[in-house]
């Protein structure tokens, strides 16, 4: 993410199983992704290194979904079918938060970065998404 302080956002799925915080700037910068999941499932989503995310409650009550290489861990509430966070195949060292997941209050701007799934292993060697689950320190 960019050099902004990170506030605590507090977020979960629908229902409420599962509920999560996570440390992120409140000027968001939300991936838009065009794979065939992100695009059928409308997968918006912010990445944070993965220290940064903590599940506060619902772990058991979570299904996970893979396809293609198994690396992506798309995990959603049993119970109301949504996902409200997920580990990305182009960021193992982080996870990708559902913006529209979070509790209102603490995201002050979204921008959007686009990212060319449909052509991964191309858009891989020229991407700097890599950047957004490193810590300053990494």
């Amino acid at each position: 993410m960019s050099s902004q302080a990170n506030v605590e956002h507090k977020g979960g799925c629908h229902c409420g199983a599962v509920r999560f915080s996570v440390m992120a700037p409140a000027h968001l910068e939300v991936v838009h992704c065009n794979c065939s999941l992100c695009v059928k499932k409308q997968n918006h989503h912010f990445i944070v290194p993965k220290q940064n995310f903590t599940l506060l409650q619902g772990e058991s009550i979570l299904t996970t979904y893979t396809f293609n290489t198994g690396k992506a861990k798309h995990m959603f509430c049993s119970r109301c079918g949504v996902q409200s966070f997920y580990t990305p195949r182009s960021n193992q060292d982080g996870c990708g938060v559902m913006p529209h997941c979070l509790d209102p209050g603490t995201v002050k701007s979204v921008s959007i970065v686009q990212f060319d799934g449909v052509n991964w292993e191309n858009t891989m060697k020229t991407s700097d998404i890599s950047k957004y689950s490193k810590s300053p320190t990494d």
